[in-house]
């Protein structure tokens, strides 16, 4: 009798520990919806998020990045937003999610669709091209203020998004006015202000780092209350720690970016958890430790209920900002 009790309790632990029978998983090809353009941010960490799931099979089915960058992205969002009960439609959110439906009025609202994973939340740093004069956010800021209004040029994704809105901000601290020139995508405005045809971005650190390496762009600060905490060298004997923080210049300025992850509305609680699941094991790797210090992102994530609570006030934050900044649509 004792040696059956045993059999049976290893035969229950081991039902216990292998995965469930009824656990959902793809069984299409899973789209992965980037609502920006190509070599930017999303678009950079997207296709990370494949080749790693791919490599290390860590899905049966093959997913597939797509962007739609429509309308400066909102036709990625109401894509997602349609594809009601659909669990093989994934969306990599940036903080449009919340910026393009109040500057433009589009129905949507990230309770349209649903949350998954935050992957992490991306820098702004204030770039200059190499060969500026201006060595210090102080003596951009000192420009700025006496130049005449419109003097410089910034370049940035989008119209009335991040970093316009950051722009803005810019623009109350040093009392001035500076053009916007509103480019595609994130590799697009690096390129620009490594050509000069703009004076500064506030590009994501993984959209400009090879062109900071590459010795033809320079970080003036990061918009952020601390210093970024990654030491490796990387250009010029300089890493992403020793660049100060914008508050430190008396530029009154943080903001961080979302990255992250949302399925179509109306999926079931298995499905969502399949993708829950599968970025966790994403997270763990250690090609994507070594990704987000390339990129200098700050590492937080999260999922579920404290998912959604900062989602909701992220969208109060930028309902608040983009009034200010007379970007809300009436």
């Amino acid at each position: 009798m004792l040696t059956i009790h045993r059999t049976a309790l290893l035969a229950c632990a081991m039902a216990l520990s292998a995965p469930a029978a009824w656990a959902w998983e793809p069984s299409a090809p899973v789209e992965l919806v980037v609502p920006a353009g190509k070599g930017g941010g999303a678009d950079q960490m997207a296709r990370f998020v494949q080749e790693l799931i791919t490599k290390h099979g860590l899905m049966k089915q093959p997913l597939q990045v797509v962007n739609k960058t429509g309308d400066s992205g909102a036709e990625g969002l109401l894509d997602t937003k349609a594809a009601v009960a659909n669990p093989h439609k994934l969306l990599i959110s940036l903080s449009n999610l919340f910026t393009i439906p109040l500057a433009t009025g589009v129905d949507f609202s990230w309770h349209d669709i649903t949350p998954v994973s935050m992957l992490a939340l991306d820098q702004f740093v204030l770039w200059v091209n190499a060969d500026s004069s201006f060595q210090t956010a102080e003596q951009l800021m000192e420009a700025l203020r006496s130049r005449p209004p419109g003097s410089f040029k910034l370049g940035g994704t989008g119209s009335k998004q991040e970093d316009q809105l950051i722009g803005v901000l810019l623009e109350t601290a040093a009392t001035t006015r500076i053009q916007y020139v509103a480019l595609k995508g994130g590799g697009d405005v690096a390129k620009a202000l490594a050509t000069s045809e703009v004076d500064l971005t506030v590009n994501n650190p993984i959209e400009a780092e090879a062109l900071w390496r590459a010795g033809k762009v320079r970080p003036l600060c990061v918009f952020d209350g601390a210093p970024m905490k990654y030491r490796t060298k990387l250009s010029n004997g300089r890493s992403w720690s020793e660049i100060p923080t914008c508050m430190s210049a008396k530029i009154p300025v943080s903001y961080l970016m979302l990255r992250g992850i949302f399925m179509a509305p109306q999926v079931s609680a298995e499905q969502r958890a399949f993708y829950v699941r599968l970025f966790e094991k994403l997270r763990g790797l250690p090609e994507w430790q070594a990704f987000m210090a390339q990129g200098a992102f700050n590492p937080t994530s999260m999922s579920g209920a404290p998912f959604d609570k900062w989602l909701d006030q992220t969208a109060h934050f930028h309902l608040v900002l983009m009034r200010e900044a007379k970007f809300k649509a009436h």
